[in-house]
């Protein structure tokens, strides 16, 4: 990966959060041109301030969200004024801007009840608030930039620089003989270094003409359930896998309903030259090899129950 293609400017908004953190730091690495912006610098329902941001720059990666999937059940105008309206007016700047578009979306814009992964082109029909306003912004960016917009949906994500499962299920290994984790939701498992890496090179290939517009799915190869997560997540990490046990997800009541099947087909990579991302299994071994996570299995291997 290099700069070459990425002359232009690049402009990353929600630049706080996990995967915006990640994104900047390959594109630091591949000494591209950029800035970050987060919800104190940019707020991104504001036109004005959202047309002064994109004005120069080439490429916009947003990872800005709101992303408390069970508060949107009770505050879905506020949702999709995140995730719906404020996607349109970042939209609207960027083709105003003649700048390309890389829109982070879900899996929750899905049903969830498929038994074969989901192609790009498949049925939408959000069983939650926060699908239904992630599907706004979904609409937004393939009305208003429909050659220079994608829509990159992910799922099950985690990192070095937020809160998320794979960190919360070491963290509680230092604290907890044995955890209840569900074994009937299915996806797949996708480190957010990863997946900024895969966006950067599809911000490359679309400023090079070589990547078209539309729905990509940027989630890991392969499937496995919240407990085959935590599990291998433990056994990566010099930890009894057999210490996680399975239940169901009647266990674990929440207001938002969950999808149970949320395994994405990565068809349409081939159009833009790239592959699939890796399996999930060799995207978790990377990134339990990073500093973070190193010290995070550390403890949970000294704690009492390790």
């Amino acid at each position: 990966m290099t700069a070459d293609s990425g002359a232009a400017h690049w402009l990353v908004t929600g630049a706080a959060g996990m995967l915006g953190q990640d994104v900047l730091a390959v594109l630091a690495d591949a000494g591209i041109k950029a800035t970050g912006l987060g919800r104190a610098d940019l707020d991104i329902t504001d036109p004005a301030a959202v047309r002064a941001a994109v004005d120069g720059v080439g490429v916009v990666v947003n990872c800005a969200a709101w992303t408390d999937v069970d508060g949107a059940e009770t505050a879905e105008d506020a949702a999709t004024a995140v995730n719906g309206a404020a996607v349109r007016v970042l939209a609207a700047a960027c083709a105003a801007a003649g700048a390309r578009l890389l829109h982070i979306s879900t899996d929750y814009v899905l049903p969830g009840d498929a038994s074969q992964p989901y192609g790009e082109d498949a049925r939408t029909s959000p069983v939650n608030a926060y699908g239904r306003s992630k599907l706004v912004g979904e609409q937004a960016v393939a009305e208003l930039l429909p050659h220079d917009g994608y829509v990159v949906r992910t799922a099950w994500l985690y990192g070095e620089h937020g809160p998320n499962f794979v960190a919360t299920m070491l963290k509680l290994a230092a604290q907890r003989d044995t955890l209840d984790v569900v074994d009937d939701q299915h996806g797949q498992p996708t480190w957010s270094y990863a997946l900024a890496r895969r966006l950067v090179e599809l911000g490359l290939a679309a400023l090079d003409g070589r990547a078209p517009g539309g729905v990509y799915h940027g989630t890991a190869s392969g499937r496995t359930t919240w407990l085959g997560l935590a599990r291998e997540s433990y056994r990566l990490s010099g930890l009894d896998p057999e210490r996680i046990r399975p239940t169901t997800s009647a266990a674990f009541v929440r207001p938002a309903v969950r999808p149970s099947f949320s395994v994405l087909a990565h068809d349409r990579w081939a159009a833009a030259g790239l592959p699939p991302l890796p399996d999930w299994r060799d995207q978790l071994t990377e990134a339990l090899a990073t500093p973070g996570f190193t010290a995070l299995s550390r403890t949970a291997r000294d704690g009492r129950a390790g």
